[in-house]
């Protein structure tokens, strides 16, 4: 066996291709860390029911993208740029929670290259048990199957880590120059919704993302700003304000510039690309803000791979 650590990124993952949406919304409404549909073994009953009704919805959606997420191919470029920051002694593999690589493919490349040792860097700065813990889970039932005697280190969450936020911040600086010099710009974060149950259960993920939200507006401390929260879906009750509705409302008070900063995604995806590039800044436009932009994405920015270079190097040390 080889002396490396692996770098497990965990991410969501997204359909590659139209063909791969329904069984990539099948994957994503089994899994009941996410959403619990009745009883446990009618759930893949009801799972195919709804991925089957909202497919034709979400492969339109993902037309004006492109035909498919640019995910995949995003977190393999942000593993390449980690393993090169790490150096030797790491190899960086994706892992997709509900599309491919699946964690069970990452975990064939991982002993593969004959690594025994896993370290597993969720992609979600803020934790909840619908990402992060949806992933541990999913890793330790795969690590459990194989057969192998892995060992796993993780960490959890990064909210607040100061490389992440510096890159947050760039973003946003970078989204400012959008805008004509001198003209007042309001930022509204959004952030991904989560039922409020999630949230009355104890789950950490909105005080995370409000304290990630405060940090970064330490550095803007005059301007403007909200957080709101997108991508909500079915009839349960979900975290309030709706980015949408919040749009709506700034318009209405007379906000003429909007800067969106989405705060919970490292990665380009449907979220970005469709909800808030069209969906939104075709909302804007109705209501009647001027300049509407979103900030860019963090990706490869240099500064978020420093951030992942360093949760691995500070746990593992």
């Amino acid at each position: 066996m080889t002396d490396k650590t692996a770098i497990l990124l965990l991410q969501m993952g997204g359909p590659d291709s139209l063909d791969a949406v329904e069984p990539f919304l099948l994957n994503l409404f089994s899994d009941r860390d996410i959403i619990r549909l009745g009883p446990a073994f009618f759930q893949p009953v009801l799972a195919r029911w709804i991925a089957r009704r909202r497919a034709p919805k979400v492969e339109a959606q993902y037309e004006k993208i492109g035909g498919r997420s640019p995910i995949r191919e995003l977190t393999s470029a942000q593993a390449r740029a980690l393993e090169e920051k790490l150096g030797q002694g790491f190899c960086c593999f994706p892992a997709m929670r509900y599309w491919r690589p699946s964690t069970i493919d990452a975990l064939a490349a991982v002993k593969k290259e004959g690594i025994s040792r896993i370290f597993a860097l969720p992609l979600y700065p803020h934790y909840s048990r619908a990402t992060s813990g949806s992933s541990f889970n999913e890793l330790r039932r795969v690590l459990a199957l194989s057969g192998v005697a892995f060992s796993l280190s993780w960490v959890e969450s990064f909210y607040q880590h100061p490389l992440y936020v510096a890159a947050l911040a760039s973003t946003l600086e970078e989204g400012l120059g959008f805008f004509p010099e001198g003209e007042e710009v309001t930022l509204l974060f959004s952030a991904h919704s989560l039922p409020v149950s999630f949230i009355e259960s104890g789950d950490p993920y909105l005080s995370q993302v409000e304290e990630t939200v405060r940090l970064v507006m330490e550095r803007f401390p005059k301007t403007r700003h909200q957080l709101a929260f997108q991508s909500k879906a079915g009839p349960v009750k979900w975290l309030e304000p709706a980015t949408e509705e919040t749009i709506a409302r700034l318009a209405g008070e007379g906000c003429r510039n909007l800067l969106v900063v989405p705060i919970s995604f490292v990665c380009d995806h449907i979220e970005t690309l469709y909800e808030i590039d069209i969906t939104y800044a075709e909302l804007a436009r109705e209501r009647g803000i001027v300049t509407f932009h979103r900030s860019p994405s963090l990706n490869t920015s240099p500064l978020f791979i420093d951030c992942l270079a360093d949760l691995v190097r500070t746990a593992l040390t």
